[in-house]
């Protein structure tokens, strides 16, 4: 028998991850052409005591996110130029920049991607609760791997989103969450 590697063995992929050059553009390729949708826009995001490769950076995104089925389907929009994994050599754009899944356990995701010479390149708090790594799991950009530790609360806000895309119309395909 194969035992699953250890970034597998933590959960299943619920979340696929894009940069685009032109976020509206690709927007409108998710929702007209896709049939995604809708998104609900978080706009002006800090992770708190955010670090990139151990240094701590003030980098700002915006994110969208609409549903697919079970899978999520993240646009970022960069908000600003500190370092991040949104620029330099990890910006990789206009196709799949990260996955994410979910963990119960940011320490177990640490101990799992340490087995493996994982390199560790962003850090931060979400919210309260939650906690969030991004790793390169090997081969350098574009196989970035989020491994998040949701925050209280999340599991109702993923749900609504969730079900809003069951029966959308096609009506508000991006929609502002305050």
């Amino acid at each position: 028998m194969i035992k699953c590697g250890p970034i597998k063995a933590l959960g299943d992929v619920i979340q696929l991850a894009f940069l685009p050059t032109d976020f509206d553009a690709t927007l409108r390729h998710w929702t007209q052409t896709m049939g995604v949708g809708p998104f609900f826009l978080m706009e002006n995001i800090q992770l708190g005591g955010m670090r990139y490769r151990g240094v701590p950076t003030e980098a700002m995104f915006s994110i969208a996110i609409g549903y697919w089925g079970d899978i999520q389907i993240e646009l970022i929009r960069v908000e600003n130029d500190a370092p991040s994994i949104y620029n330099g050599e990890y910006g990789v754009r206009d196709r799949l920049h990260h996955i994410c899944i979910f963990v119960e356990s940011i320490a177990e995701a640490r101990r799992a991607c340490a087995e493996i010479g994982a390199e560790v390149l962003v850090e931060g708090k979400v919210g309260d609760t939650g906690e969030v790594i991004y790793v390169d799991a090997g081969g350098g950009p574009g196989h970035v791997v989020e491994l998040l530790q949701p925050m209280a609360g999340s599991e109702a806000l993923f749900a609504m989103m969730r079900d809003a895309a069951r029966d959308w119309d096609g009506s508000e395909p991006l929609r502002p969450l305050g």
